[in-house]
């Protein structure tokens, strides 16, 4: 297990869990999103790549259109 910081919260996920398991877990894969995995912006092409690991620190920000 692994206690990562998702949006300023406690998060506890399993080892060797992926960004994009997370976004899959929280229903936000096909959401327009922007994702910053430890203080740098991850492209959508890296997301499966990226490994989250203990301590690791993720914003996630969702677009929403206004006027």
């Amino acid at each position: 297990m692994a206690k990562i910081q998702l949006n300023g919260k406690k998060v506890v996920i399993k080892s060797n869990y992926s960004l994009f398991e997370l976004l899959k877990k929280y229903k936000l894969i096909n959401k327009k999103i922007a994702v910053e995995h430890n203080g740098i912006i991850i492209s959508k092409v890296n997301y499966k790549k990226r490994n989250l690991k203990n301590n690791d620190k993720i914003e996630i920000v969702h677009f929403i259109g206004g006027g």
